[in-house]
């Protein structure tokens, strides 16, 4: 196949605004997938890229996109070419947590995910000057019109799923519902409580509901969010800023089963472990360089973990939100805001500012 020529928004100053440019994508791979995207949900994550300069930038950033397969490589047996599809995370499909079923968890995951660029520290997108520009962030970079992914990143759905609407359950969603369904296993009647009411933070509260959690407490900072948590199945909500915050989500009990923190900031994680009691497990999945101080004591009987991506497979979670969606019993898109995708800077702006809380750039 020949190269590929497209509109992408690339970051090239950490300090600066996207610039959406012309780029060259080169030749497929044999087993590489070349995706039209439809639409593209911003991440925290993506934001986080902004602090790793020194070695990610130039790159074209993104890794929630959705849209339809336009040409493969010559080894791909995953996908066709017209296969609606949503794109997720890179993994290697050998080491033994991919062959066990938990990619996330694969042992090549930060090379795969966190370096925009391929194994070899190669690229295959140039500037309009021929000059190299990452394009492997989660192994799809697909702020773009156009994105080249591996088939294992690649995720078919029903020809009639809303693609830019799906997209972000390639890692925010994926990361919020999977934590509570696959990583945490809520049964019907536990309880949980969830720090921070973003994206992850209303997914894994949704989730929750669908696995029939009896109390699901959302905490967070904005009135507006927590009065969505409640709307979307949370029993009851907790200002972050209360000054007896624990004793606000304890109760009269001795602690809930779970909590899932998604802000990063060390004193919510503290309260975190200190929410639930003998038994409980604390999950904590935000990018942070936050540290954590604990005393041994204070994990009496529980457990404590950092999740990716859910520990979901999105092979097999992707469809299943899909199925649930369509059933009504998981709205994830009412946490959506669509932007034209050349307003991607007013996205990010409005999600540094909490006025949306998952949104989507949709591509022309």
């Amino acid at each position: 196949m020949p190269t590929t020529t497209t509109t992408a928004a690339v970051l090239r100053d950490p300090e600066a605004p996207f610039s959406v440019e012309e780029v060259t994508l080169a030749e497929l791979g044999p087993t590489d997938v070349l995706v039209r995207l439809a639409g593209v949900g911003f991440c925290h994550t993506d934001a986080v890229a902004r602090g790793m300069a020194s070695y990610v930038l130039p790159a074209i950033l993104g890794h929630e996109g959705a849209g339809t397969v336009e040409a493969i490589g010559a080894e791909v047996d995953r996908v066709q070419v017209g296969d609606p599809v949503v794109l997720s995370f890179a993994s290697c499909g050998a080491c033994a947590q991919c062959l066990a079923g938990t990619p996330s968890y694969c042992v090549l995951f930060t090379a795969l995910n966190m370096s925009a660029r391929n194994m070899d520290g190669t690229t295959s997108a140039t500037d309009a000057d021929g000059a190299e520009v990452a394009n492997r962030w989660f192994g799809q970079s697909s702020f773009a019109a156009h994105s080249i992914v591996d088939q294992r990143n690649v995720v078919v759905v029903d020809a009639d799923v809303d693609l830019a609407a799906a997209a972000p359950l390639g890692c925010g969603i994926q990361t919020g519902a999977g934590t509570v369904l696959r990583a945490m296993g809520v049964q019907p009647g536990q309880s949980i409580v969830v720090f921070g009411a973003g994206a992850v933070g209303l997914a894994a509260v949704l989730a929750a509901k669908l696995a029939g959690a009896g109390d699901i407490v959302a905490v967070d900072l904005h009135e507006s969010r927590l009065d969505l948590a409640l709307e979307l199945g949370a029993t009851r909500v907790v200002r972050g800023d209360d000054r007896r915050l624990v004793d606000k989500i304890v109760g009269d009990g001795t602690g809930l089963d779970f909590a899932l923190d998604t802000t990063g900031v060390g004193a919510v994680m503290e309260a975190a472990i200190e929410s639930v009691g003998p038994g409980g497990q604390v999950v904590l999945v935000a990018a942070s360089e936050a540290g954590l101080a604990v005393h041994p004591t204070q994990l009496t009987g529980k457990t404590i973990s950092y999740v990716l991506e859910g520990a979901a497979d999105p092979q097999e979670f992707i469809p299943y939100l899909i199925g649930q969606w369509r059933a009504g019993d998981f709205p994830f898109d009412r946490l959506i805001t669509t932007y034209p995708f050349a307003e991607i800077d007013r996205a990010e702006q409005d999600a540094h500012a909490g006025t949306a809380i998952k949104p989507v750039l949709v591509l022309p």
